[in-house]
Protein backbone atom coordinates (compact mmCIF):
# COMPACT_ATOMS: atom_id res chain seq x y z
CA UNK A 1 0.00 0.00 0.00
CA UNK A 2 1.26 3.05 -1.05
CA UNK A 3 2.12 5.71 2.13
CA UNK A 4 -0.63 8.47 1.68
CA UNK A 5 -2.19 10.50 4.61
CA UNK A 6 -5.59 10.57 2.17
CA UNK A 7 -6.35 6.61 1.54
CA UNK A 8 -10.09 6.08 2.10
CA UNK A 9 -12.15 3.06 3.14
CA UNK A 10 -14.73 2.41 0.24
CA UNK A 11 -17.53 0.52 2.08
CA UNK A 12 -20.11 -1.08 -0.77
CA UNK A 13 -22.76 -3.29 -0.63
CA UNK A 14 -25.14 -5.47 -3.02
CA UNK A 15 -28.35 -3.69 -2.79
CA UNK A 16 -29.98 -0.66 -0.64
CA UNK A 17 -31.40 -2.98 1.94
CA UNK A 18 -27.87 -4.35 2.76
CA UNK A 19 -27.62 -0.43 4.26
CA UNK A 20 -29.40 -1.40 7.87
CA UNK A 21 -26.62 -3.74 8.21
CA UNK A 22 -23.63 -1.58 6.51
CA UNK A 23 -24.76 1.83 8.09
CA UNK A 24 -22.67 0.56 11.14
CA UNK A 25 -19.38 0.54 9.28
CA UNK A 26 -20.11 3.94 7.88
CA UNK A 27 -21.15 5.56 11.33
CA UNK A 28 -17.94 3.49 13.34
CA UNK A 29 -15.37 5.29 10.22
CA UNK A 30 -17.23 8.50 10.99
CA UNK A 31 -16.84 8.27 14.98
CA UNK A 32 -13.04 7.62 14.62
CA UNK A 33 -12.52 10.27 12.01
CA UNK A 34 -11.74 7.63 8.76
CA UNK A 35 -12.38 8.86 5.47
CA UNK A 36 -14.52 6.48 3.57
CA UNK A 37 -16.82 6.70 0.50
CA UNK A 38 -20.26 4.82 0.52
CA UNK A 39 -21.74 2.88 -3.15
CA UNK A 40 -24.09 0.44 -4.04
CA UNK A 41 -22.66 -1.83 -6.14
CA UNK A 42 -24.48 -5.53 -7.04
CA UNK A 43 -22.11 -8.65 -8.20
CA UNK A 44 -25.20 -9.77 -10.46
CA UNK A 45 -27.19 -6.73 -11.37
CA UNK A 46 -24.59 -4.13 -11.71
CA UNK A 47 -21.44 -6.56 -12.95
CA UNK A 48 -20.05 -3.57 -15.25
CA UNK A 49 -20.37 -1.05 -12.29
CA UNK A 50 -18.66 -3.64 -10.44
CA UNK A 51 -15.65 -4.37 -12.83
CA UNK A 52 -15.12 -0.19 -13.30
CA UNK A 53 -15.04 0.43 -9.59
CA UNK A 54 -12.57 -2.56 -8.92
CA UNK A 55 -9.91 -1.19 -11.49
CA UNK A 56 -10.35 2.26 -10.74
CA UNK A 57 -9.86 1.55 -6.64
CA UNK A 58 -5.80 2.16 -6.57
CA UNK A 59 -6.57 5.23 -8.81
CA UNK A 60 -9.30 7.10 -6.50
CA UNK A 61 -7.33 6.76 -3.28
CA UNK A 62 -8.89 3.77 -1.47
CA UNK A 63 -6.40 1.80 0.62
CA UNK A 64 -9.53 -0.72 2.10
CA UNK A 65 -12.46 -2.00 0.66
CA UNK A 66 -15.38 -3.18 2.67
CA UNK A 67 -17.96 -5.33 0.93
CA UNK A 68 -21.23 -6.30 2.74
CA UNK A 69 -23.08 -8.50 0.56
CA UNK A 70 -26.26 -11.40 1.46
CA UNK A 71 -27.42 -14.67 -0.23
CA UNK A 72 -25.04 -15.71 -2.53
CA UNK A 73 -22.33 -12.84 -1.13
CA UNK A 74 -20.68 -12.65 -4.50
CA UNK A 75 -19.35 -9.11 -4.06
CA UNK A 76 -16.40 -9.58 -1.76
CA UNK A 77 -14.94 -12.09 -3.91
CA UNK A 78 -15.47 -11.14 -7.23
CA UNK A 79 -14.00 -7.60 -6.10
CA UNK A 80 -10.98 -9.22 -4.80
CA UNK A 81 -10.64 -10.67 -8.06
CA UNK A 82 -10.20 -7.83 -9.57
CA UNK A 83 -7.97 -5.50 -7.27
CA UNK A 84 -4.84 -6.22 -4.96
CA UNK A 85 -6.05 -4.15 -2.48
CA UNK A 86 -7.33 -5.69 0.94
CA UNK A 87 -11.23 -6.81 0.60
CA UNK A 88 -13.12 -7.10 4.15
CA UNK A 89 -16.41 -9.36 3.39
CA UNK A 90 -19.34 -8.95 5.57
CA UNK A 91 -22.08 -11.39 5.67
CA UNK A 92 -25.39 -10.01 5.19
CA UNK A 93 -28.33 -12.25 6.96
CA UNK A 94 -30.85 -13.26 5.12
CA UNK A 95 -34.24 -14.87 5.22
CA UNK A 96 -33.59 -18.32 4.19
CA UNK A 97 -30.58 -19.06 6.02
CA UNK A 98 -29.97 -16.65 8.87
CA UNK A 99 -26.95 -15.61 7.25
CA UNK A 100 -24.83 -18.82 6.78
CA UNK A 101 -25.32 -18.49 3.26
CA UNK A 102 -23.38 -15.28 3.22
CA UNK A 103 -20.57 -16.14 5.42
CA UNK A 104 -19.95 -19.70 3.64
CA UNK A 105 -20.02 -17.89 0.15
CA UNK A 106 -17.28 -15.26 1.94
CA UNK A 107 -15.24 -17.21 3.59
CA UNK A 108 -14.62 -20.15 1.12
CA UNK A 109 -12.65 -18.16 -1.45
CA UNK A 110 -10.21 -20.05 -3.66
CA UNK A 111 -6.62 -20.24 -2.87
CA UNK A 112 -4.94 -16.60 -4.31
CA UNK A 113 -8.00 -14.63 -3.85
CA UNK A 114 -8.30 -13.29 -0.31
CA UNK A 115 -10.98 -12.01 0.84
CA UNK A 116 -11.07 -11.39 5.22
CA UNK A 117 -14.32 -12.23 6.27
CA UNK A 118 -16.08 -10.97 9.56
CA UNK A 119 -18.87 -11.95 11.35
CA UNK A 120 -22.76 -11.79 10.42
CA UNK A 121 -24.49 -8.33 10.76
CA UNK A 122 -23.98 -5.37 12.71
CA UNK A 123 -20.90 -6.98 14.84
CA UNK A 124 -19.28 -7.91 11.07
CA UNK A 125 -19.77 -4.30 9.90
CA UNK A 126 -18.31 -2.74 13.33
CA UNK A 127 -15.16 -4.89 12.90
CA UNK A 128 -14.77 -4.49 9.59
CA UNK A 129 -14.85 -0.25 10.56
CA UNK A 130 -12.30 -1.43 13.04
CA UNK A 131 -10.00 -3.09 11.05
CA UNK A 132 -9.78 -0.68 7.92
CA UNK A 133 -9.32 1.91 10.30
CA UNK A 134 -6.46 -0.12 11.64
CA UNK A 135 -5.12 -1.13 8.04
CA UNK A 136 -5.24 2.69 6.74
CA UNK A 137 -3.62 3.51 10.06
CA UNK A 138 -0.49 1.69 9.11
CA UNK A 139 0.60 4.48 6.68
CA UNK A 140 -1.23 7.17 8.84
CA UNK A 141 -0.33 8.63 11.99
CA UNK A 142 -3.30 10.70 12.75
CA UNK A 143 -5.89 7.70 11.82
CA UNK A 144 -4.05 5.63 14.13
CA UNK A 145 -3.75 7.98 16.67
CA UNK A 146 -7.68 8.42 16.02
CA UNK A 147 -8.15 4.63 16.55
CA UNK A 148 -6.16 4.34 19.53
CA UNK A 149 -8.41 7.10 21.27
CA UNK A 150 -11.89 5.20 20.17
CA UNK A 151 -10.22 1.79 21.68
CA UNK A 152 -9.52 3.87 24.90
CA UNK A 153 -12.58 5.35 25.35
CA UNK A 154 -14.30 1.78 24.65
CA UNK A 155 -11.68 0.13 27.62
CA UNK A 156 -12.68 3.10 29.86
CA UNK A 157 -16.43 2.88 29.07
CA UNK A 158 -16.51 -0.53 30.81
CA UNK A 159 -17.30 -0.71 34.46
CA UNK A 160 -15.28 -1.85 37.02
CA UNK A 161 -18.21 -3.07 39.34
CA UNK A 162 -21.71 -3.26 38.93
CA UNK A 163 -24.69 -1.29 40.27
Amino acid sequence: MKKNKSLKVSIVMGSQSDYKIMHLAEKTLKKIGVPFEIKIISAHRTPKRMYDYALATKRNNIGVIIAGAGGSAHLPGMISALTSLPVLGVPIESKKLKGLDSLLSIVQMPKGIPVGTLAIGEDGAINAALLAASIIGNNNQSIKNKLNNWRAAQTKSVKKKPK
